[in-house]
């Protein structure tokens, strides 16, 4: 049987081939027992940028744990963002007019 992807599973899978797509070395964090409690859904790393993504739906909000990693990682210097759709990511990559026709 085909496990069916949750709609977080959707929006992250989508953000994963964007950011591949336009250079981005993508880590995909899996989450487990033994993980860091908070952590992000992704890690991205491209020229010296160093951004974390927690993917939420437009419902969802983040956990206590996923707010305290998310001051953690600012405070040291990363970008950090809660990612509801592909247009995010786009907005924050600059990179929207590899997506768009015209100008």
């Amino acid at each position: 049987m085909i496990k069916k992807k949750t709609p977080e599973g959707q929006i992250k899978s989508a953000v994963i081939q964007y950011l591949q797509f336009t250079g981005f070395y993508v880590v995909n964090m899996w989450q487990g027992q033994f993980s860091f409690k908070g952590i992000a859904d992704i890690y991205a790393l491209k020229n010296g940028r160093s951004i974390w993504l927690e993917i939420k739906t437009t419902k969802n909000k983040q956990s206590p744990d996923q707010i305290d990693f998310e001051r953690n990682i600012k405070l040291h210097g990363s970008e950090y963002y809660v990612v509801r759709s592909v247009d995010d990511i786009i907005s924050i990559t600059g990179n929207r007019s590899l997506f768009t026709t015209g100008g």
